[in-house]
């Protein structure tokens, strides 16, 4: 009984998948990179370097699974991905080599990957095995979930006064735990099914795929940015010291109901019109603390950002969910390699700037405006496919899609 899966406990694995491969392996590196800063001499250009080795392994995770055709592999390489979210987190205090660090936040990012690449595929194909709805909104509310658990954690530490070595056994330890349930309830896929017969795919023209490319380029970096430095962001702002982690869980709070927020925001008025509007507040939430830094501006900031960033990768993954409904990592790889690429830029320029000049400020306006480019490239698209839809064969798919 304790192994038979439901739609409940398969959704459960899915959300316990992300806090030990997105929150622990990915996203508490953002929390502690101020407490490493204090406790471990690490540098802003380190950290920026530390934080693209993270995303650099993060691409090749995304490419290894795009890559994989053998799903039982998948399966297996999954399980393997939780247990090296947990050494390498235990890792973390055996030395303070830059390299070492650097060899393991690579690792850490390829397990990252595993929740949201290889266990949405793994999930997905249950819920369609089962007749059920193929929806991932929940299960991509587990990235809001691994900020909020991962917060909650470190806060409750500091108040203990445990340094940054400490921290990192405690997310270890935590880890463990929640790659309990990941383990046991993420569905094995079967053999056989309906495996996507006679469905149709809807290819986008070679200049969309292009500009789409580009749009998604410019998420990257706005998201990188600011995943990467908010608490040390926070931390640097004269009154706020301390509250940097209430400011990171709040972005999780934001992100936890995003997904499925704006998938019906996109129901009703096209997808790359919803990817425009998260575009613009999430540049919004981006440049608001070098305009003003005063408590409330940087909890809206937080708000706007954690309510922004997973729509436009889930926004993104659903339209290559529509394009090519038989294989969606043939849209998704080719979109993964310009964010990917994006997220090793950013926290080496930005770090390299706030070394440079004391502080985020440019950094921030210039991550802002890379985000606003990129709604340029998302007119570009309404613009382009308006004409196109007139004279072919997916037209149906195409105007949904563009509103």
């Amino acid at each position: 009984m304790l192994l038979e899966l439901t739609k409940v406990r398969v959704y459960f694995a899915g959300i316990c998948s992300l806090i030990v491969t997105v929150g622990v392996a990915r996203f508490s590196y953002s929390l502690l990179l101020p407490i490493m800063q204090d406790g471990a001499g690490l540098t802003e250009s380190g950290g920026g370097w530390l934080a693209s080795t993270n995303f650099m392994g993060y691409m090749c995770g995304v490419l290894l699974a795009a890559s994989m055709h053998n799903l039982n592999y998948k399966y297996n390489l999954h399980r393997l991905y939780l247990i090296l979210s947990v050494v390498t987190s235990a890792a973390m205090v055996m030395t303070t080599d830059m390299v070492t660090w650097a060899v393991l936040r690579f690792i850490a990012g390829i397990c990252a990957s595993g929740g949201f690449i290889i266990a949405s595929g793994l999930i997905l194909k249950w819920l369609v095995n089962h007749n059920h709805r193929a929806e991932l909104g929940i299960h991509f509310s587990g990235a809001g979930l691994s900020i909020i658990v991962t917060s909650i954690l470190i806060e409750a530490m500091l108040t203990m006064s445990a340094d940054w070595q400490q921290q990192w056994l405690a997310l270890a330890v935590m880890a463990a735990i929640f790659s309990i349930p990941a383990w046991l309830w993420m569905p094995h896929p079967f053999v056989g099914g309906k495996a996507g017969a006679g469905v149709k795919d809807n290819p986008p023209s070679k200049a969309f795929k292009s500009l789409m490319m580009l749009a998604y380029f410019c998420a990257g970096y706005g998201y990188a940015v600011s995943s990467t430095f908010i608490v040390d962001i926070v931390e640097r702002v004269e009154g706020l010291q301390g509250q940097g982690g209430v400011a990171f869980l709040l972005v999780g709070v934001a992100a936890t109901p995003a997904p499925l927020i704006w998938d019906q925001i996109a129901r009703r008025v096209g997808y790359l019109k919803t990817l425009l509007a998260a575009y613009i507040l999430q540049a919004v939430g981006i440049i608001l603390p070098a305009i003003n830094d005063s408590l409330p501006v940087v909890i809206l900031s937080a708000l706007l950002f954690g309510g922004t960033f997973i729509a436009c990768v889930s926004l993104v993954l659903t339209m290559a969910g529509k394009f090519y409904p038989s294989n969606p990592a043939k849209f998704m790889g080719t979109m993964t390699l310009a964010y990917g690429a994006a997220q090793i830029i950013a926290p080496v320029s930005t770090g390299y700037l706030v070394e440079a000049l004391g502080n985020y400020d440019i950094g921030l306006y210039l991550s802002a405006t890379v985000v606003m480019m990129g709604t340029l490239f998302l007119f570009g698209l309404l613009n382009l496919d308006k004409d196109a839809i007139k004279n072919t064969t997916i037209n149906i798919e195409t105007k949904r899609i563009i509103g």
